[in-house]
C-alpha cells in the first residue's frame, strides 16, 4: 500500500521506450528530482493518448520545476514502440513496460481482473518520498494543470488552501 510521506516502492532496470529506443529505468535514476510518475491502462486506447500528450505538452514546465515525467503501463516495450512511433511521436519522456505487473501491483494500481493498470498518478519528492496520489476510473482523464498546481504547492513548503495558486497567500509554514 502507498503511504504519503513514505518511500515510494522501488523498481530497477525496467525496460522503457524512450525517444525511439529501449532503455533501462530505475526509480533511483530520479533521486534528487521531483518525479511525476503515472500509470495508464493500455496502449492503443482512447483516453490514454490525451493524458500522455497532455503531460508531454507540459514537459518543459515540469523540467523548470526540477521534475521529470515517467509513464507506465503493463503493455510491452514493443507495443509502446509501435504506438508511440506511430501515434505519439511528440512524447519525449520514458514509458515503462511493466509486463510482469510488479510495479503496478506495488503502487496499488493493478487491475487483477485483466492485468492492466488503473489510472494512477504519484508525485515523488527528491528524497523518494510519496507526496501525492490520485487513482481514478479508467474512463476519466487526469488534469495535468492540477498536477502542476499540486507540485507547485508541495514545492512551496507552506500550507496551501483549497484552489491555491502560485503568488497567492498561503496559510504559513507546514
Amino acid at each position: 500500500m502507498i503511504n504519503i510521506g513514505k518511500k515510494a516502492p522501488e523498481f530497477a532496470n525496467v525496460t522503457a521506450y524512450h525517444k525511439g529506443e529501449f532503455t533501462k529505468v530505475s526509480l533511483s535514476d530520479y533521486k534528487g528530482k521531483w518525479l511525476i510518475f503515472f500509470f495508464y491502462p493500455r496502449d492503443f486506447t482512447f483516453v490514454c493518448p490525451t493524458e500522455i500528450r497532455g503531460f508531454g505538452k507540459h514537459e518543459a514546465e515540469f523540467e523548470k520545476m526540477g521534475a521529470a515525467i515517467l509513464g507506465a503501463s503493463t503493455d510491452s516495450e514493443w507495443s509502446h514502440k509501435e504506438w508511440f512511433s506511430r501515434d505519439l511521436p511528440e512524447v519525449h519522456y520514458p514509458i515503462l513496460a511493466d509486463t510482469n505487473l510488479a510495479i503496478a501491483r506495488s503502487y496499488g494500481v493493478l487491475n487483477e481482473d485483466d492485468g492492466s493498470a488503473e489510472r494512477g498518478l504519484f508525485i515523488i519528492d527528491p528524497e523518494g518520498l510519496v507526496k501525492y496520489v490520485v487513482i481514478t476510473a479508467g474512463s476519466v482523464g487526469r488534469s495535468v494543470k492540477e498536477c502542476i498546481r499540486v507540485l507547485q504547492a508541495l514545492q512551496s513548503g507552506d500550507l496551501c488552501p483549497v484552489e491555491w495558486e502560485p503568488g497567492e497567500a498561503t496559510l504559513g509554514k507546514a
